[in-house]
């Protein structure tokens, strides 16, 4: 590109950067490159969820209608498909040309155009058209190319274009909060929330504020039974988010923040809506992504003082049938839930919202499906909605065909699902006698009765750090001693394996400090965080033990352990422990100690560790993001992730292999466990114990019982000898299908 060109490119980005908004910097783009290419036409096209491109700025092309092209089409289409420029002359005799209606494109006999490429995608192309019947330039070409690099950026930042309404299956991608299928009628929360409420005075502040502390006494009260009502359902681990409402609406900052503003003399409506305002800016203005979630609290607990204020109750709900309802809004919250009976809640879909949303764990607990962040949707009470959480997907307006297939997919999960239940107290036991343990994950007391109900042989991995999360500051040793004592009682003389907190990273503890890291996956999280609060670590061994007594059947386990510094720092404080609860009287015995498997220094490390534990568990989710260099929580890389890549393969042999030589027994707790295609290549490994989400258990069992191992230790060789996951996969899918499994029921 010539210098010419370079000023013109560094001009036009420095007047884009003045511009308002993205909208005004792609039309000044195109505005701009017609001026300096001097051409008739301009254009920027988006490439939209089904995959047509749609023109969303133009300089020059005129039509009535909004231009779509559809997938694959015109030429336009030929650019994405070639995935390099198209320079060309009289565009309207290429055999690729499309035309679209009342653009009066046959007089313009000149076309190139470049594709938006981001993070290896194409997302949208870059057109110049001619009247006159020439080629461009290379330099003008290149100058074109270059632009489409900074376009590709400003593109993304663009809402996806809307396309003209379809009669039926609108769909809408957002973010899966929880999985599964569900067919309902809509139930739309009232948008007539507090953020519509306008600034209005008050006469007699004096009034106001007697009025507050009523409406906050009685918005307690209301607080006190829902969480009643929670617990009885689910258990204290989730009842504990109400007290998230609960402290933030006893903090004397917020009623500090409403009297200021009844003193000045506003309405207490107004003087809510201004205090939440100001908490929920600043839970949005933190990077730490849990904290910034938090921000829905506020905004919800808001809402809920509004309700009360206007003398609404939840429950009056519409006369949609008794069918399954899915609830819909802006937010869903907790009163929400609570509010319709537990039968006929179907799903959740909540337009904004994020997956580390309160919601989102009270959905994956109750077992229904949830999608967060899907946008605003036009929809009424009563419509039929599907809600897909598994590929984070809402179907509105389903055609007759659509809701009939679904139905059936539906119908057949259902049934399956009861058979499957029917049989899951049997122990899965291969064709060829060989048994494995099936055990379930675990970390709220909502997870314990269909772990136990689906046949889970114990527990394979309980998350500690889930009801640390769920609250709004630590747990004390005694109430954490309550909450492992449940689940030892709940599983009696089955295996109870207690992982200590593994947070830091993507699951912070938002109430202690928060530590600046560059990149979380790599600081302070797992071993690293505990060590560094030691406190936690010894509460959290006081109480395990505590609640175990000397039942042999409690284990504990240290996640993110790397280094031997660490696990010895782990046993001394362990030793300490004990020595502590003896003097205190306690009747406790040692528990068996494992480590995670997740990161690659521990592999080398086992036979260092032989003698210092009594067995490992590898946490392949972990374990193979740091293999493949690839955080999955991150959207421009997650295409990368899988598991089931050759070399996380090859690794996995080589720990099960070290594992044997030690004479320490392995487990499986990553997703892996739950996928049928891993699992048959982790039993041909020789696993023999695997963990997973308590939905899963029936469904694996049933696989297990209808494998060979000899066959799955051949199948395993074969895999090993190919240098793709997709290949590795196609191998383990014709193993299922020659097996006749047809696990995708």
């Amino acid at each position: 590109m010539g210098s010419n060109a370079m000023l013109e490119l560094t001009r036009i980005i420095q007047n884009v950067v003045l511009a308002t908004s993205p909208e005004d910097q792609v039309q000044m783009i195109v505005d701009a490159i017609s001026d300096v290419i001097a051409l008739d036409v301009c254009s920027l096209y988006r490439q939209s969820g089904n995959g047509d491109m749609v023109l969303i700025a133009s300089h020059g092309l005129v039509a009535a209608e909004k231009v779509v092209i559809p997938e694959n089409q015109g030429l336009v289409g030929r650019v994405v498909r070639m995935r390099h420029s198209v320079n060309i002359t009289e565009p309207t005799e290429h055999p690729d040309f499309y035309y679209v209606p009342g653009s009066a494109e046959e007089m313009y006999h000149s076309f190139c155009g470049v594709p938006l490429v981001l993070h290896g995608d194409i997302i949208g192309a870059l057109v110049v058209q001619s009247r006159r019947p020439e080629l461009l330039k290379a330099e003008q070409e290149a100058l074109l190319t270059t632009l489409a690099a900074h376009l590709a950026l400003l593109v993304n930042a663009l809402p996806e274009p809307k396309l003209p309404r379809a009669p039926s299956n609108e769909r809408y991608v957002g973010i899966s909060g929880a999985p599964g299928l569900a067919i309902g009628k809509v139930h739309l929360l009232s948008q007539d929330g507090l953020s519509t409420v306008s600034e209005s005075s008050c006469d007699n502040p004096k009034q106001e504020l007697k009025e507050w502390l009523a409406l906050k006494k009685a918005t307690l009260e209301d607080l006190e039974k829902e969480r009643t009502s929670v617990k009885e359902a689910l258990g204290d681990s989730l009842a504990a988010v109400l007290d998230a409402y609960r402290m933030l609406l006893e903090d004397p900052s917020f009623t500090a923040r409403i009297t200021q503003e009844i003193e000045a003399g506003k309405a207490l409506t107004w003087a809510i809506r201004q205090a939440v305002r100001f908490f929920s800016d600043q839970f949005k203005a933190m990077d730490d992504p849990y904290l910034r979630a938090r921000h829905e609290d506020i905004e919800q607990l808001g809402d809920k003082l509004y309700r009360i204020w206007r003398g609404q109750h939840l429950t009056d709900l519409p006369k949609l049938g008794d069918g399954p309802l899915v609830l819909m809004g802006h937010h869903v919250s907790v009163s929400d839930i609570v509010s319709l009976p537990a039968e006929q809640l179907g799903g959740i879909v909540c337009f904004a919202g994020a997956a580390l949303s309160h919601i989102a764990i009270f959905a994956n607990a109750l077992g229904i499906p949830a999608i967060m962040g899907v946008g605003e949707l036009q929809v009424k009470d009563g419509e039929r909605v599907i809600v897909d959480g598994d590929s984070a997907k809402v179907i509105l307006k389903p055609s007759r065909t659509l809701l009939k297939e679904f139905k059936k997919i539906l119908t057949a999960r259902q049934s399956f699902d009861r058979e499957l239940l029917a049989e899951s107290a049997k122990p899965a036991i291969t064709k060829d006698g060989v048994r494995v343990a099936v055990m379930a994950n675990s970390g709220l007391q909502s997870d314990i009765m269909p772990g136990i109900r689906n046949g889970a042989d114990g527990v394979g991995l309980y998350r500690t750090e889930v009801p640390f999360m769920v609250r709004d500051s630590l747990p004390s040793e005694d109430e954490q001693t309550e909450v492992y004592s449940h689940v030892v009682s709940a599983y009696g003389d089955k295996p109870v394996y207690f992982r200590t907190l593994d947070v830091g990273s993507d699951k912070p503890l938002p109430y202690l400090p928060q530590y600046d890291e560059e990149n979380p996956a790599l600081g302070m999280r797992g071993m690293r965080f505990t060590l560094d609060n030691l406190q936690l670590l010894m509460n959290q061994f006081r109480a395990i033990l505590r609640a175990a007594g000397c039942g042999e059947q409690v284990h504990l386990l240290l996640p993110m352990v790397s280094s031997t510094h660490e696990l010895d720092t782990c046993i001394e404080l362990l030793d300490e422990v004990i020595e502590q609860l003896h003097e205190e009287g306690n009747h406790v015995c040692r528990p068996k100690l494992g480590v995670m498997i997740e990161v690659p220094a521990a592999i080398s490390l086992l036979p260092f560790w032989k003698e210092k534990i009594d067995y490992i568990s590898v946490g392949t989710n972990d374990l193979s993001q740091y293999l493949l260099a690839v955080d999955r929580n991150n959207s421009k890389v997650s295409k990368y992730y899988d598991s089931l890549h050759p070399a996380v393969l090859h690794e996995l042999v080589r720990i099960i292999r070290i594992a044997e030589q030690c004479e320490l027994p392995v487990s499986i707790c990553g997703e892996m466990a739950s996928d049928p295609v891993s699992v048959t290549l982790l039993l041909g490994m020789g696993v023999r114990k695997i963990s997973m989400s308590s939905a899963k258990l029936p469904r694996i069992k049933w696989l297990i019982r209808a494998l060979s191992v000899k066959d799955l230790e051949k199948l395993l060789q074969a895999a090993l000898c190919v240098d793709s996951s997709k290949a590795i996969r196609e191998l383990g899918s014709q193993a299922l299908r020659d097996a006749g499994i047809e696990y995708d029921k």
